[in-house]
């Protein structure tokens, strides 16, 4: 096979399928391994880049996504009114971030580590589509399991979740030793 009909054949299924596809899907639609489609696949990235299109290819966990460029979003909201745009409130954020960092997780181990209820936040972060069920815990009354969504790595511009930034071991002992004084300060306090 050319490599001009491989790249058509596979800008086609990205833009059929408009979402996600897994490398093993597209390799095996057009008979041939993994590493070949993928350097195609790559190729078609750079040359989208390079030639300023509206659309762009990304890579998120093994699969390939056909999107448009985010310096475009203000034409189409022209064209197809505004799309509701979703809000992340730090109460939100800190939520997102301790599922991102600690999934799978449940809703109990995120109070605990928030030390209030986080229901109205996980299930906003569920309705944006940035938080999803990944499971059930093999524990006494199933709790389920939370875990970040494609959508969330498209947001925030990563390809997988090892792109997530490192945590700075100094910045968390602070965040340890600000979270015992407020413990201690809530301790003090006469009712």
């Amino acid at each position: 096979m050319e490599r001009n009909e491989l790249e058509a054949i596979v800008e086609a299924i990205l833009f059929t399928m408009g979402e996600a596809v897994e490398v093993r899907r597209i390799a095996a639609a057009v008979g041939l391994d993994e590493d070949t489609v993928r350097e195609a696949v790559r190729g078609m990235m750079q040359r989208y880049e390079e030639n300023g299109r509206g659309i762009k290819i990304i890579e998120l966990e093994g699969a390939f996504q056909m999107c448009t460029k985010a310096s475009m979003y203000e034409y189409l909201v022209r064209i197809a009114h505004v799309p509701k745009k979703h809000v992340l409130t730090d109460v939100l954020l800190e939520t997102l971030s301790i599922i991102a960092y600690k999934q799978p997780i449940t809703k109990q181990e995120i109070e605990a580590i928030r030390g209030v209820k986080s229901d109205h936040a996980v299930n906003k972060l569920i309705e944006y589509d940035l938080v999803c069920e990944v499971g059930r815990m093999d524990a006494p009354g199933r709790p389920i399991l939370f875990g970040t969504t494609e959508d969330f790595l498209r947001s925030f511009g990563i390809a997988s979740l090892e792109e997530l930034p490192a945590v700075n071991p100094e910045k968390l002992e602070d965040f340890k030793l600000e979270a015992e004084e407020e413990i201690q300060l809530t301790l003090n306090v006469d009712p």
